[in-house]
């Protein structure tokens, strides 16, 4: 049953994906399914992909936050975090990407059954931790999709081919400032969860935690820089698109990477 609910969540982000798809990459707009359609196929997988999470992540002995797992879950906050704000804001477009990468992770998610809990008992304040760092991470994720989509759409723009493509996607403008709004907001949910790892984790520089707090911290300057540089330089384009990558990459390596190399390489917790 398990296995046949997984299929059936992938089917439908892959459905999602293609329907969102159809709106951008299609001539005829007679023929182009309507918005609402690909949004609620999304809402569909991920009513699914929470049931799967339940069984996987929630465990009577507490939270499983092992390295396929937790991409699972990350994967899913990611999508959660698109198809609420697609509800007031253009950024369906995105899903394009996650929707495909979303199906994927879920279907790694059932290699290994390794364990990584959080206890039941452990403190409120670890576990409200661990909620912004999920909620920063997706939504610097989100931010990460926008400045490839706003790369794209800068470039065809520039070279005087605006295909479909482009022209459903809304203004230049428009998904810029949605790029830093996306930005700094991520920025604050960082910022939140680094001081509520500084004041409730104990000994954050630890030898299995230490590069982890490092380029969390790198990844916070960095995206720190870039809204100061939108704001006392109006950075935009790729300079923009160059800070947002480099600090997304710090910090999906800051913990994805060093839980990788823990968890599958040293076979460590």
């Amino acid at each position: 049953m398990n296995a046949l609910l997984s299929v059936t969540t992938i089917v439908l982000y892959l459905s999602s994906g293609l329907l969102i798809g159809l709106r951008l990459f299609g001539s005829d707009r007679e023929w182009q399914p309507p918005r609402a359609f690909g949004l609620a196929v999304g809402w569909l997988a991920v009513a699914l992909h929470a049931v799967i999470l339940y069984g996987t992540v929630l465990r009577d002995t507490g939270l499983n936050l092992a390295f396929f797992p937790t991409l699972s879950l990350l994967a899913w906050v990611v999508i959660v975090l698109l198809l609420a704000s697609a509800i007031s804001k253009p950024v369906e477009n995105l899903g394009i990407l996650l929707m495909p990468v979303t199906a994927v992770l879920l279907a790694m998610s059932w290699r290994g059954s390794s364990m990584h809990l959080l206890p039941q008992d452990a403190s409120m304040t670890l576990a409200v931790h661990v909620l912004l760092s999920l909620l920063a991470y997706g939504l610097l994720t989100l931010a990460s999709g926008q400045a490839i989509l706003l790369a794209v759409q800068d470039r065809q723009l520039h070279k005087h081919h605006p295909g479909g493509f482009v022209r459903a996607l809304p203004p230049l403008q428009s998904m810029e400032a949605l790029l830093f709004q996306l930005i700094a907001l991520g920025f604050v949910l960082l910022t939140a969860a680094l001081a509520s790892g500084f004041f409730f984790v104990e000994n954050l520089f630890a030898q299995h935690l230490v590069h982890k707090t490092v380029l969390s911290i790198l990844a916070w300057v960095v995206f720190g820089v870039l809204l100061w540089g939108r704001y006392r330089y109006g950075w935009r384009g790729r300079t923009a698109l160059r800070w947002t990558l480099i600090g997304f990459s710090v910090l999906m390596l800051a913990y994805l990477g060093s839980k990788a190399v823990l968890e599958l390489i040293l076979h460590r917790a």
